[in-house]
């Protein structure tokens, strides 16, 4: 049995079941879309989209009509731009835009204030998009596997940003603004070109370091309460006089209750539905309130 799909215009068959809850979600994962029915946009009062691998190519400038919208999933399709309407959604907090192909950012990104975290890895990115320079409340940024070589120096702008995830680019020597980034708690740059590292004691806050899969010959200087995953890291913090301190989750979850998103975001003890080292994020797509 195929993929249902519906007419272009109108929602699914049971879209008014799953509105009738009270929740103000709706699940579109796993359908046919070519692009987002119209009526989605007339849901005024909607706080909960997921549209995550329908081979969705478009959004409709209208999406700016969602204006209750604080999560929406998007990733797994082929858009290949978004419209500035996406833009002008005041309290989104959560955006997932992973496994398209975005070449780029529109310039009107930056207005997206409420954002807290954002997934854009897997997609075709080469430059950093400098509207989230200017998404000061940004606390979790994935931007895996994409094709950045370089970070601008201006990163540190970004006082909320409490985790980056970098790993699968092209980075060949250690941005240099990342050292700048004193309150960053996680930082993985697995999978990357690396052949060394300066010394990382000037960021104070950072709890998890990854760096594996890049071509260095040892672990980096880094404070001992900071969890290494890499070349030698076992055998330095052995050495330590201090006991090895807990790993914390390297990558976030996709999908947090809103009572557990501090402690996500700063790989806190509360966290769940971690992702383990090595695992397809599409391994993800069934996590809870994106099952299609």
């Amino acid at each position: 049995m195929g993929i249902a799909e519906s007419t272009p215009d109108e929602l699914p068959s049971d879209a008014e079941e799953q509105l009738r809850s009270g929740e103000q979600q709706l699940e579109l994962s796993g359908r046919r879309l070519r692009r987002l029915p119209s009526a989605v946009c007339a849901l005024s009062r909607l706080q909960k989209l997921y549209v995550s691998g329908t081979g969705l190519r478009e959004l409709p400038e209208e999406i700016e009509e969602l204006r209750e919208l604080r999560i929406l999933a998007l990733d797994f399709n082929k858009l290949e731009s978004l419209p500035d309407g996406l833009c002008r959604l005041p309290r989104l907090t959560r955006l997932y835009l992973g496994g398209n192909r975005l070449l780029a950012l529109p310039a009107d990104f930056a207005q997206l204030q409420s954002l807290r975290c954002l997934w854009i890895e897997g997609n075709f990115l080469r430059r950093f998009p400098r509207p989230l320079l200017r998404l000061v409340a940004l606390q979790s940024l994935q931007m895996g596997d994409n094709r950045l070589r370089a970070l601008p120096a201006e990163l540190p702008r970004m006082t909320g940003l409490r985790g980056l995830w970098l790993y699968g680019n092209r980075f060949e020597e250690f941005p240099p603004a990342l050292l700048r980034m004193g309150r960053l708690h996680i930082l993985d740059l697995d999978r990357n070109r690396l052949g060394g590292f300066p010394d990382l004691h000037p960021l104070r806050a950072l709890r998890v370091f990854s760096y594996d899969h890049n071509p260095v010959t040892g672990p980096p200087r880094v404070a001992d309460t900071v969890f290494l995953v890499g070349e030698g890291a076992v055998e330095r913090m052995a050495e330590r006089d201090e006991p090895t301190p807990r790993p914390p989750p390297r990558r976030p979850a996709r999908v947090f209750d809103d009572e557990e998103e501090e402690d996500l975001l700063i790989g806190g003890a509360g966290s769940r539905a971690l992702r383990p080292p090595g695992d397809s994020l599409r391994a993800l797509e069934g996590a809870p309130g994106l099952g299609t």
